[in-house]
């Protein structure tokens, strides 16, 4: 039914839409697929690497330094303390699970949303 502008009433985004590869629910979180790079020349996520969110850091992967800043970077760019993530598995690889505590995955694709979306950005 049209509201009085004419416009069809905002309809609330229905829940059912389907999460992006990278993405899953988990008991008390989510769980994201990463793949990482180390020792790049600056930190951040890059995007998507097939179906795994990539993250790069510009620490070596020497005695657990890029790990640390791996999980430092997503919880800056999830908005959560450090504390709330756990890597779940690729403790010694690139292809890594990281579980988050404490969020949705509507939440959590929301606030990846910008930095996956970005035009250019890896595949």
């Amino acid at each position: 039914m049209p509201s009085r502008s004419g416009s069809a009433p905002l309809r609330p985004r229905s829940s059912s839409a389907e999460p992006p590869p990278w993405l899953a629910a988990a008991p008390g979180g989510v769980v994201l697929a990463v793949r990482v790079q180390p020792g790049a020349s600056r930190s951040g996520i890059a995007g998507r690497h097939g179906e795994a969110l990539k993250v790069q850091v510009r620490a070596r992967p020497v005695e657990g330094a890029a790990n640390r800043e791996l999980l430092a970077v997503l919880a800056d760019a999830l908005a959560v303390r450090p504390a709330a993530l756990t890597l779940e598995s690729g403790h010694h690889g690139r292809a890594k699970r990281v579980h988050v505590a404490g969020l949705d995955v509507e939440t959590a694709a929301l606030r990846l949303a910008r930095f996956v979306d970005k035009p250019g950005g890896s595949d």
